[in-house]
């Protein structure tokens, strides 16, 4: 049937077959976690060239380093602004909803968190943004750390810029070593709906669907409040830059469905990159904006970190006033910038930020260890669509927004629907 060659119909099955398998037979889906990591691999294979060529080649192109400079600036200050908003907001829902009212903590199932208590003594906030510049750009490359790779692409970028004529031949070069790239990602990507399976299989297997009950106001209200960040914050910016939130998020939907199965909004990043360009933006803002979110446009994690420590408030009855309240956000404001730069970043930050306030047991965060992973998904997922948000609203701001690139991309995804 035409219908199964299509991508996303493809990972809609996978995921299914992935949550069957791992409710009938737990034990299969727990071995499955090696399928989902390999398709992660891969992806993480052309991450760093392809995000290395993409910035190198939109700075060249854009000619101007004043230019860069603002469209840096305007980024970060973006991710800033509306990052609190979405931990503001996370803090009154879960205020409001009371997700941990009458649980008793004795009664819940919990985990062994003590590497994360430990990743967070260890963490130096001021260590973590002196780490953005490499020592060794090879090892940088090597690791993938999107920071670093980030940082030495913009100098790199910047001294081609400065070379004028003479640097045609390395533009040159570049572009079509950026096309081999892209083509090794299209042939990664035909593997997505198997990446799909082998993450839901391996995360119902380990979890399973029981685990979802003890704690399921919580997975609600948070699920919830990340619905209507979308579409009622993320929407009303998209109303005041003159697009369509639902055209956007209809063109990412493959993206967007292979961060379900995956839990995982790395394994999109380079392919993310290609649609927001042809969805209009440029080239220059699509490789400054979308790495950059990747560390510091957190939407969906701040949001389940402020509710998070809300919730645990509420289980262990401590009564926050509206000054621990303010200082939780204000902690969160800085931790959370490093959730993405560390393995199960999502706790760590949560254990630095318990310990840093020192009123909530840093031993119940053993409590959301069994739910952490299916709301992982909801937090990657807004965490990229509100990349893809920030990219058009900065395209949109510096007129490097082509909208008719767009109305192609929309006529074209339409058409590929109806057939």
């Amino acid at each position: 049937m035409k219908i199964l060659k299509n991508l996303t119909v493809q990972v809609v099955i996978a995921i299914i077959i992935g949550i069957i398998v791992g409710s009938v037979w737990p034990d299969v889906g727990k071995e499955m976690k090696v399928v989902g990591e390999t398709f992660i691999n891969m992806i993480k294979m052309v991450i760093a060239p392809i995000i290395f060529l993409t910035i190198v080649l939109g700075i060249a192109s854009m000619g101007d380093m004043k230019k860069v400079g603002r469209v840096g600036g305007k980024a970060l200050i973006y991710f800033e602004v509306v990052t609190t908003f979405a931990l503001i907001i996370g803090i009154i829902v879960a205020n409001i909803t009371k997700p941990g009212a009458g649980l008793d903590p004795a009664k819940l199932n919990s985990g062994d968190i003590t590497k994360y208590t430990e990743s967070a003594k260890e963490m130096d906030w001021v260590e973590f943004f002196t780490h953005i510049v490499p020592s060794n750009m090879f090892e940088a490359f090597a690791k993938g750390d999107i920071l670093q790779i980030l940082f030495f692409s913009v100098l790199f970028g910047l001294g081609l810029t400065a070379m004028g004529k003479t640097g045609k031949p390395v533009i040159d070069f570049f572009e079509k070593l950026s096309t081999i790239f892209f083509n090794i990602l299209g042939m990664v990507m035909r593997l997505a709906p198997i990446g799909a399976f082998g993450g839901m299989a391996f995360t119902i297997g380990k979890y399973g669907l029981g685990t979802l009950q003890q704690l399921s106001m919580l997975m609600l209200t948070v699920y919830a409040t990340m619905f209507c960040f979308v579409f009622i914050v993320l929407n009303i910016i998209a109303k005041m830059y003159g697009f369509s939130l639902w055209n956007y998020l209809k063109f990412i939907k493959e993206e967007l469905l292979i961060v379900l199965g995956t839990s995982s909004s790395e394994s999109v990043l380079p392919r993310m990159m290609d649609k927001m360009e042809k969805f209009g933006c440029s080239k220059p803002v699509v490789g400054l904006v979308i790495p950059t979110g990747y560390s510091f446009n957190l939407d969906g994690t701040t949001i389940y970190l402020s509710m998070a420590t809300i919730f645990l408030a509420q289980v262990f009855h401590v009564d926050l006033s509206i000054t621990q309240q303010l200082t939780i956000i204000a902690i969160l404001m800085l931790t959370s910038k490093g959730a993405a730069a560390v393995t199960g970043g999502g706790f760590i930050v949560l254990a630095s930020t318990l310990t840093a306030m020192q009123v909530i047991p840093v031993e119940g965060l053993g409590l959301l260890i069994g739910v952490d992973r299916f709301m992982s998904e909801a937090r990657a997922i807004v965490n990229l669509i509100g990349n893809g948000v920030a990219t058009i609203v900065v395209a949109k701001s510096e007129q490097e927004f082509d909208e008719t690139k767009q109305q192609q991309a929309i006529q074209e995804m339409n058409q590929k629907m109806s057939a």
